[in-house]
C-alpha cells in the first residue's frame, strides 16, 4: 500500500509540472506574438501615389519584413532563443533555441531554464542559426499531453498533413516558409553525423534513404519535388522505440 501510495503520488506531482510548464509555453507564445495593433500602419504619405522624388528603390530597412514574434523580450529573457517555429491550427507553437557547447542542455531544461520535461524545441551547434544549411535539423520531445512535437506523429495521416502543409520559422530579421513532404518514422541514427550535406551526394543519399522507407507509419507527398539544390527542414521527435524517430520533413519554398 505504501510503495502504491508513492506512486500515485510521484504521478500527480508529474502530471502537476507537466501542466505547470504547458502553461508556461503557452504563456510564452501568448507574450512572444506581436497583435495586429502593435503593427506600424501606413501614414497617409506613405499610402499616397509615387512622385517623381520618391520612385527611388527601396531601402534595405523598407524591405524588412514585418516579423510577428516580439524576439527583443524573448532574448532579454533568454538569450540563447535566436527562432521561433509555428505550425498554424497545431500545437507547435515555440521558441527555439541553441546552447553553444552544451548540444543536450536543452533536452532536459526548459526554455527558462528549469531542469527536466518537457525540455525545449532546440538545435544542435552543428546547426547555423541563420537557416543557411541544406539540412537544419530541429529536436523536441514526443509529449504525451501533446505537447513540444507530441503531435509530429499525425502527420503520417495524408488527410491530416493536407490540412497542415506549411510550417513557418521566424527569426529577428527574416520569416521562412517550408512546404511539408514527407512524414517518415526512420532509424535512430544521428542525421548530421551520418551525411555528407557539403556534397550534392551526400545530398542526394539522404533524400534516398527517406523515400527508401516502408512502413505504416509514413507518408509521402508526390506533389512537392525536393533536390539537392533546396534548403530542407527536417523536425525529429521520439517514437516510442529507442531504434527509431519520427522525422518531418519540410523544403524551403519562400524567404522573406
Amino acid at each position: 500500500m505504501i510503495i502504491f501510495l508513492c506512486a500515485v503520488a510521484v504521478g500527480i506531482g508529474y502530471t502537476v509540472k507537466l501542466q505547470s510548464e504547458k502553461k508556461k509555453y503557452e504563456d510564452l507564445a501568448k507574450e512572444a506574438h506581436v497583435t495586429e495593433m502593435a503593427t506600424p500602419t501606413p501614414t497617409p504619405e506613405e499610402t499616397a501615389a509615387p512622385t517623381l522624388e520618391s520612385t527611388a528603390a527601396p531601402t534595405e530597412e523598407a524591405e524588412k519584413p514585418v516579423i510577428p514574434i516580439d524576439f527583443a523580450s524573448l532574448q532579454a529573457e533568454n538569450s540563447e532563443i535566436y527562432a521561433w517555429i509555428q505550425i498554424p491550427d497545431t500545437a507547435i507553437d515555440y521558441p527555439v533555441a541553441q546552447r553553444i557547447g552544451d548540444d543536450s542542455y536543452y533536452l532536459n531544461h526548459t526554455i527558462d531554464g528549469a531542469e527536466g520535461l518537457p525540455g525545449s524545441i532546440y538545435t544542435e551547434t552543428q546547426t547555423s542559426m541563420d537557416f543557411s544549411d541544406y539540412n537544419t535539423v530541429i529536436y523536441g520531445h514526443k509529449m504525451k499531453n501533446g505537447t513540444m512535437f507530441g503531435t509530429l506523429t499525425q502527420y503520417a495521416d495524408p488527410e491530416y498533413m493536407a490540412a497542415h502543409p506549411e510550417i513557418y520559422i521566424y527569426t529577428p530579421d527574416h520569416i521562412f516558409t517550408y512546404e511539408i513532404f514527407a512524414a517518415v518514422t526512420y532509424d535512430n541514427r544521428h542525421i548530421l553525423n551520418s551525411f555528407d550535406f557539403s556534397s550534392a551526394e551526400g545530398r542526394q543519399a539522404y533524400l534516398d534513404s527517406i523515400q527508401n522507407v516502408r512502413n505504416f507509419s509514413t507518408h509521402f507527398r508526390d506533389d512537392v519535388q525536393v533536390g539537392t539544390e533546396d534548403r530542407i527542414l527536417t523536425l525529429s521527435t521520439c517514437n516510442g522505440n529507442d531504434d527509431q524517430r519520427f522525422l518531418l520533413e519540410a523544403v524551403l519554398k519562400n524567404e522573406q
